[in-house]
């Protein structure tokens, strides 16, 4: 996995590139297939939920829940490493294929892989809280060879650990057991945390780690990729708004010819658009719950009725730099998924507009391309430079938007106090953002390859001198000229207009001498108004402090 030389740091957590590089590169579609894999082929034990030891999962008979038997179990088990792998030809999705060098970046977060993982932080995390509380006597302070341990378990959780996991899994049939007993296994090397392991998913039902993990895949990925390449792209047209301000341009509303701006005042449009979009999504505050199997601290209470359990679960949650629930189901509702997802979508139409424009700007000679050796634009037509990039990015977009549309109206709704419906859902955020990433990249791709070409747009303007019918006809009406629209719309509506026929009807306005002077100068070039300006201070209304992007 190429990432960067430095920690990723997720809400007190790290994740050692060195631990994923080169062994999580080259092993990583296996956590792309977990979730395709034959969990229940080879075997006949299948786990009770977790938090509720009298329900059984699909089985007739129930049998006994011990780390024991599970152990045993899997070392009977005979796993063929062959059906985890997974190569670019065969996978069923292009982000796992054609487009992973781009989208893999989100794989340490958005993967099976990083779901393993970030649910292991928070089961340790929960140990460790649990450890910090001096009426929970039975779980004494861990020394610091103890706490080193736990944390070293979490910065060397590698694809291997993950594999384990997914062993377990095949004998438990539940995800979130399998990550309990790994850590109990993991652990009982170390003396002093092997006489607490029942300690490790106290009081939880599945929903208090998967919140968690799934807030923390969210807040990795958005941070630590998403915004980042928002922001590039924010930069871009930053940087093209400036360079271009002065460069003016016919404007087309109704695909028709319209009033002069300037090619770098519409670049600060999208660059005005798409900042007030990833400033939304930053602001988005990621929630979590820890309030037990119907969020009310029930087992919590039972066995320790004197502890303020509200007040440790808050203090929990917000230690992993996430913002606290206290209404919650079992689950935590995923309205601010909604409102990320949402935000994300609206970024994404902004994203598809400016895709739209510069594909016709393109179209229309505005701007040329630069050609890479080798590259073919068209199997039969050699000429062809075709705007790909743009095409692709307006694709995934709505690729993207497809995918985040469901999970943003979907997820907020769970049937009394909860139904499984959101699990699997949950497990394509992925998608989403991988689509959105990919079309991010495109996007930027695609603007490097941009030339404009003054020239065209020079000859596109002079070719349309009737754009100055608007200004002469409001200047008429200043100086009380009768019927000023009716006039130029004689003179100008679907006929050819050249600049001797303009200056002819000037000539001819009984207005001031400076009025007609002024007029007389104008030209479709200088008819901009206030374009150069605007895009000269687009900074100014992106957020950009110093050349970052405020978050």
């Amino acid at each position: 996995m190429e990432v960067a030389a430095s920690s990723v740091r997720v809400s007190g957590c790290s994740i050692q590139p060195s631990r994923l590089s080169p062994k999580f590169n080259s092993k990583l579609h296996a956590s792309s297939s977990f979730s395709s894999c034959n969990l229940t082929s080879n075997a006949s034990f299948v786990s009770s939920k977790p938090s509720f030891p009298h329900k059984i999962c699909c089985v007739s008979a129930s049998v006994k829940d011990s780390l024991k038997s599970v152990v045993a179990k899997m070392d009977s088990m005979t796993i063929d490493d062959s059906e985890f792998e997974l190569s670019s030809l065969t996978a069923l999705s292009p982000l796992d294929g054609r487009y992973w060098r781009k989208v893999k970046d989100l794989a340490p977060f958005m993967s099976e892989y990083g779901l393993i993982h970030f649910r292991v932080i928070v089961e340790i995390k929960w140990l460790i809280k649990l450890s910090q509380i001096p009426e929970i006597t039975e779980v004494p302070s861990f020394s610091e060879d103890a706490l080193s341990f736990l944390e070293g378990v979490i910065d060397g959780f590698g694809v291997s650990d993950a594999l384990e996991v997914k062993k377990i899994e095949r004998v438990t049939n539940h995800d979130v057991k399998a990550v309990e007993y790994f850590l109990k296994q993991k652990c009982q090397s170390h003396p002093e945390i092997a006489k607490v392991l029942e300690f490790f998913h106290f009081a939880c039902t599945s929903e208090d780690i998967n919140n968690l993990a799934h807030a923390l895949m969210l807040k990795g990925a958005l941070n630590t990729v998403i915004l980042p390449v928002m922001d590039d792209l924010i930069r871009a047209l930053c940087k093209m708004a400036k360079d271009n301000a002065h460069v003016p341009m016919l404007s087309r509303t109704h695909g028709q010819p319209a009033t002069p701006t300037t090619l770098g005042k519409e670049m600060a449009i999208f660059a005005a658009r798409l900042s007030k979009q990833r400033r939304h999504l930053s602001e988005v505050a990621l929630l979590g719950k820890f309030a037990g199997a119907s969020g009310n601290y029930n087992a919590h209470l039972v066995a320790y009725p004197e502890l303020s359990w509200p007040r440790v679960a808050e203090e929990f949650v917000k230690s992993l730099g996430l913002s606290f629930n206290p209404y919650v189901t079992q689950i935590e509702p995923h309205d601010y998924m909604a409102e990320l997802f949402n935000a994300m979508k609206q970024f994404n139409v902004i994203l598809m507009d400016f895709d739209k424009d510069v594909w016709g700007y393109v179209s229309l000679g505005f701007f040329k391309q630069i050609t890479k050796a080798g590259e073919v634009g068209s199997s039969t037509m050699p000429h062809k430079v075709n705007p790909i990039d743009f095409e692709n990015s307006e694709g995934n977009l709505g690729l993207a938007n497809d995918g985040l549309s469901h999970l943003s109206t979907k997820l907020p709704i769970s049937r009394w106090q909860r139904d499984l419906t959101d699990s699997t859902v949950l497990r394509n955020m992925g998608v989403g953002l991988g689509h959105s990433l990919l079309a991010y990249r495109s996007a930027l791709q695609g603007i490097g390859k941009l030339q404009v070409n003054e020239a065209r747009l020079s000859e596109d303007l002079d070719q349309c001198w009737e754009v100055l019918a608007e200004p002469i006809q409001t200047v008429m009406r200043r100086y009380g000229v009768p019927e000023p629209y009716e006039k130029l719309k004689e003179l100008t509506r679907g006929k050819g207009i050249s600049k001797d026929s303009i200056r002819e009807f000037i000539l001819g306005l009984e207005i001031p001498a400076d009025a007609k002077a002024n007029l007389l100068e104008l030209t479709p070039h200088s008819y901009i108004g206030e374009a150069t300006i605007l895009a000269n201070d687009v900074d100014k209304f992106v957020d950009l402090v110093n050349g970052v992007l405020a978050l």
